[in-house]
């Protein structure tokens, strides 16, 4: 039998958590629906003058160890809106990342910026919470769910008026994506099951996304040359966590990662999808709550 790999682990303390969870689902959605719909997430990155960067707030991971255990999310929030971040993601698990709800919620009320719940979503219990806590977007790792899953819980992140990150790792992921009706869709570089990176990864990979689909880049990302080529190959973002994490100084190293040119158009949309930037129009009646 194959060892366990890093995501094998922190799946089975996720799934254990859900199958304990013994809240009311229904109220829970309920809850989250009356909390009202969230900050547009995925149309503030196609709207964008040029590359749009999504600023990553994690205390610690378990490949890198300690990363800034001791942070204000708040204040790194704040940090990233003024350098120029479209948008923040905030790890939320404790066990492996050192992170909790109140980063999320914390984040939420110390800046403008759209948030990303970044946690392994496993039951419809984690897409309520993520609302619940002040999350505009939910992690969907197709990698960590069946395609059952991936359908169901993209329906309801979007009857809970959240936007979706589903995150891929190579072409047959990007396929089972865009096969439950993903509209935004993340390349991650990092192999969750070794936590190597490839740089190389999201540019192989950038071909099979549709041009109607917002393509981002995820993890590996080290500077300017690495965000300057994700722009020319197509991606609209990249979501950066270890390298701003690890700045002296968060602006400027967020300042030479925005705005690179956009390159061609990837290729032709799905027929009948709605064009990127207009991810908004899946929520109507969206405030910047």
């Amino acid at each position: 039998m194959p060892a366990a790999t890093y995501l094998d682990e922190i799946l089975a303390v996720h799934r254990a958590a859900a199958a304990d969870d013994h809240r009311d689902l229904d109220a829970l959605v309920s809850a989250a629906v009356a909390c009202g719909p969230g900050r547009p997430f995925a149309g503030p990155l196609t709207d964008a003058d040029g590359l749009a960067v999504i600023a990553e707030i994690k205390r610690r991971s378990p490949s890198r160890g300690d990363l800034d255990p001791g942070l204000d999310p708040g204040a790194v929030a704040r940090e990233y809106e003024a350098g120029g971040a479209t948008c923040v993601s905030v790890l939320s698990d404790g066990q492996f990342f050192g992170g909790s709800a109140d980063d999320v919620t914390a984040v939420r009320a110390a800046c403008a910026l759209p948030v990303l719940r970044k946690d392994f979503t496993v039951a419809e219990a984690d897409i309520a919470d993520a609302r619940l806590m002040g999350a505009d977007a939910v992690l969907l790792i197709v990698a960590a769910l069946t395609d059952d899953q991936l359908r169901s819980f993209l329906a309801l992140a979007r009857r809970i008026g959240l936007d979706a990150l589903v995150e891929a790792h190579d072409e047959a992921e990007v396929e089972r994506a865009l096969a439950a009706g993903a509209e935004l869709i993340g390349v991650n570089q990092r192999d969750l099951t070794t936590f190597a990176v490839d740089h190389d990864r999201a540019l192989r990979v950038v071909a099979a996304i549709p041009g109607d689909v917002v393509a981002v880049a995820e993890s590996g990302i080290r500077g300017a040359d690495d965000a300057r080529r994700l722009a020319d190959a197509g991606y609209r973002a990249v979501l950066v966590g270890e390298t701003l994490m690890r700045a002296g100084d968060r602006r400027a190293a967020l300042r030479e990662l925005v705005g690179h040119r956009i390159g061609a158009a990837r290729g032709p949309g799905r027929a009948g999808a709605a064009q990127p930037g207009r991810a908004e129009a899946a929520h109507p009646g969206r405030v910047g709550s």
